[in-house]
């Protein structure tokens, strides 16, 4: 049963580092999509998703709320008989990646920043509604299908 535990905490793992992923990368292919004029950045699921994302990190390290991810893994390497670490996700693997450790204050401000960015860039540059696609002009065909 141990190894069942331990293999659901690598699961969790996974999950936390694709949702840190969705967050960091979907905003780098937003600020380039917009520069570039691609139109799949402007998706309005997408763009509400991901502002919803960053906004759950920013609240949870402001209120100091330890992400209920980082919870259910720690727990479940207890239960499977390793050793859970203390402190939030990131910066724990920051410390480990990046040998970088500092104060919660530190990663509850790049949260918020980077938080503002996203909002920036939404209310800047904001998704199109959903039925609201490009507008056809006289110059192009009708497409029958």
């Amino acid at each position: 049963m141990p190894t069942l535990y331990r293999l659901a905490a690598d699961v969790t793992v996974v999950a936390h580092v694709a949702y840190v992923a969705f967050v960091l990368v979907g905003q780098l292919l937003t600020l380039v999509g917009i520069l570039r004029h691609w139109q799949w950045v402007r998706n309005f699921w997408f763009r509400t998703l991901h502002l919803a994302c960053i906004a759950v990190v920013v609240i949870e390290s402001a209120w100091g709320i330890t992400c209920p991810l980082t919870v259910w893994e720690n727990r479940l390497r207890a239960l499977g008989g390793e050793e859970p670490y203390a402190g939030d996700f990131l910066a724990h693997w920051a410390h480990d990646l990046l040998f970088f450790q500092g104060p919660p204050w530190v990663f509850t401000l790049c949260y918020v920043l980077f938080g503002l960015l996203v909002l920036a860039t939404f209310v800047l540059a904001p998704p199109r509604r959903p039925g609201m696609g490009r507008r056809k002009t006289a110059a192009e065909p009708k497409v029958s299908g």
